[in-house]
């Protein structure tokens, strides 16, 4: 298996799971809206499958955008080190990446 194919499943694992690999932060954008607004915007992160080379370019699955009630929100994913100060030096290797995904509005970006 390649690190493009590994990397790929591990964002995808972690995206539609959102509990296990890493960590989600949300913007002020995000937390402000209601709750059930918070919710289905997660859910729309774990469903999200139109990755193309536009905004996949390296086929990771790392990177995605969807709208709610008119609104462009970016999810994407970093891979750090175990402590989370550093870049990861393999994202393929989950025991030495840890995953940040941030969800935000586009303005946020």
């Amino acid at each position: 298996m390649t690190d493009t194919i590994k990397i790929r499943s591990l964002n995808d694992s972690f995206r539609q799971i959102l509990v296990f690999g890493g960590t989600v932060l949300l913007t002020p954008g995000v937390t402000s809206l209601p709750i059930e607004r918070q919710a289905q915007l997660l859910e729309l992160v774990r469903k999200f499958d139109r990755f193309t080379l536009g905004n996949d370019p390296h086929g990771e699955h790392d990177f995605g955008s969807i709208e709610l009630d008119a609104t462009r929100y970016f999810f994407r994913l970093d891979y750090y080190d175990e402590t989370g100060r550093f870049a990861s030096p393999d994202p393929a290797d989950p025991t030495v990446t840890q995953r940040v995904m941030t969800i935000m509005r586009a303005d946020e970006y």
